[in-house]
């Protein structure tokens, strides 16, 4: 390609560049333009639907009804009001729509963009204004309608009303008079609604209709309700409250103490709240009456309960006075008995400070329960409290009691235990020196050719031992940890010399014999020769180990595994 070629196809392309930016420039400018003409004429559509024709049909409609000054006074009002969105708001509505049009026609885009935002809140705002007139002019355009239908439907509530009234009028005997005489005012309203329509009085309708339907919400109120505040009031409570006072007045006889239910009190309060409930229902108020009837009947139920709980704390009382009384009794004579043995127990064993507090920590308690025991008791003769309390009083001093018990139980195990430890050492010192001397007896009954070197020492031992017992056991008081120890070693060192006595005749036993059934083969055999004459000296020189030692290794050599057999032929 030549560079002319070149410079052609740029200028092309250039020249199509600047197409279509021209092109997509006046695209955009052209849906701008839609845009802003639909707003335009959206705003137009809403300002022409300002005042519709319905407006002026219902004030018309209006304008036929007036017969009184006070329909006169409202018309002029809205009249006015309308004259003044036609004659003021719309020309201004219509001012700044031309504008609109001349900057939308200057293509004034950013100010034509503000001024339509402004004049949409601006329509919004009259429009508002106009459907608020129109809904004030029909409520009494179609008021006749509406009134006529809530009329129709509070007829149907009151006909059913005065059916359930007059086919069960014995139950509304307390209220016959401020019922018939609503009735009657009902009857009158009903009256004056005819009226008003006639005369097209549509401002006193409503105020009607309205106290039409407040009396009537509230004779269904009554009619439903009375029954059961007149059955409550004047039937259930009163029958309770004749029912609770005997039964009151009976227990009060028996010595129970019903002073904390405040019955009296409470029977005066339910009176006033009862007459101040028919007062109320006398004029038709029944505000809270149904459960300020059942909240008091609730609570003379709650009595009965409370009888109950006082009849069974009466039984768990007395239960209580009973086996308190004999617990008390009983500690009390093992625990004098106790402290009359005392002086003796301290002689003859060495009690801890701890242990002789105990006793008098028991005297105290012991005390301080008959005391209290003696003091609820007096409370029960002179009917200062409820068993309710009086049972819950001796429960807390049966568990005092109950522990005290315990205490003194754990204390006379501890002193039992002081003369029985004395008692077994004294069986165990028997016990021991039978040990040592049948220890003795075996030495003597085998005559052993030297006695072993240790059995003197041991023995020594064993008699210090002894010794040192029998000096714990004769001395007052005793210290049975003391005692307890020189037991324990006076019995393992006795056992250590029967052992070692047992031990050394069962060794010299096995020796002897290894010795003599190795004799056979002294005269064959040079080297069973040799040894057993080294067990014969151990033997003789009281080393009875090493003796059957030398015998078993010197019978070995002619008859191995000669241990074994003769383990068994000794056994």
């Amino acid at each position: 390609m030549s560079r002319t070629t070149f410079i052609l196809i740029g200028i092309l392309y250039y020249a199509f560049t600047i197409v279509t930016i021209i092109v997509v420039l006046n695209l955009i400018n052209k849906k701008e333009q839609k845009k802003y003409k639909n707003e335009i004429s959206t705003l137009e559509r809403d300002k022409n639907l300002i005042v519709g024709a319905s407006i002026l049909s219902e004030l018309n409609k209006v304008g036929a009804l007036i017969n009184n000054d006070a329909m006169q006074k409202k018309y002029d009002n809205w009249c006015s009001r309308l004259k003044e969105i036609k004659e003021v708001e719309v020309p201004k509505i219509t001012d700044a729509l031309i504008e609109i049009e001349e900057a939308f026609e200057d293509k004034n885009y950013k100010e034509l963009k503000s001024k339509i935002a402004a004049l949409e809140l601006e329509i919004a705002y009259v429009k508002t204004k106009s459907n608020f007139l129109l809904d004030e002019v029909k409520e009494i355009t179609l008021s006749e309608e509406k009134n006529r239908e809530t009329i129709t439907k509070l007829k149907a509530d009151y006909r059913s009303i005065l059916a359930k009234y007059n086919s069960n009028k014995e139950e509304y005997e307390e209220v016959k008079t401020p019922l018939e005489l609503q009735f009657e005012n009902v009857d009158k309203l009903f009256s004056a609604f005819e009226k008003s329509m006639e005369n097209n009085e549509y401002t006193e309708v409503g105020k009607i209709v309205k106290a039409i339907d407040d009396t009537i919400g509230n004779l269904k109120m009554v009619i439903e309700e009375a029954p059961s505040i007149i059955l409550m009031g004047k039937k259930l409570i009163p029958s309770k409250i004749e029912e609770i006072t005997k039964i009151a007045t009976k227990m009060e006889k028996e010595g129970y103490n019903l002073e904390y239910l405040n019955i009296e009190y409470n029977i005066t309060e339910a009176g006033k709240k009862i007459e101040d409930v028919f007062s109320r229902l006398n004029v038709l108020n029944l505000e809270d009456s149904v459960f300020e009837l059942k909240t008091i009947l609730d609570y003379f139920d709650s009595l009965y309960h409370n009888f109950d709980k006082e009849r069974v704390s009466k039984r768990v009382y007395e239960d209580y006075q009973r086996s308190i009384l004999i617990k008390a009794t009983k500690l009390d004579k093992v625990s004098n008995d106790i402290n009359r043995r005392i002086d003796d127990l301290k002689y003859s064993y060495e009690l801890s400070e701890e242990e002789t507090k105990v006793l008098d920590d028991i005297v105290s308690e012991i005390i301080e329960i008959k005391d209290d025991y003696n003091r609820i008791v007096e409370m029960q003769r002179k009917g200062s409290f409820a068993y309710s309390r009086l049972s819950k009083e001796m429960e807390m001093l049966n568990n005092k009691l109950i522990k005290t018990e315990e205490k003194l139980d754990q204390a006379l195990r501890s002193f039992s235990s002081l003369k029985e430890d004395e008692k077994r050492a004294r069986e165990q010192l028997d016990e021991i020196k039978k040990i040592l001397n049948q220890a003795k007896n075996n030495l003597k009954s085998y005559k052993l050719p030297v006695t072993p070197k240790n059995f003197y020492i041991e023995l020594g031992e064993a008699a210090s031992a002894i010794g040192d017992m029998m000096k714990e056991l004769d001395k007052r008081p005793i210290s049975i940890k003391t005692l307890n120890t020189r037991v324990d070693t006076a019995r393992d060192l006795t056992f250590k010399v029967f052992n070692t006595t047992k031990e050394a005749i069962k060794t010299a036993k096995m020796a002897e014999m290894a010795i003599v059934y190795g004799n056979r083969y002294r005269a064959v055999y040079k080297d069973v020769e040799v040894g057993l004459i080294k067990a014969e000296n151990a033997f003789y020189k009281g080393n009875f180990k090493s003796s059957l030692e030398n015998a078993i290794n010197a019978i070995n050599i002619v008859e191995p595994g000669i241990h074994k057999r003769l383990i068994e032929e000794y056994k």
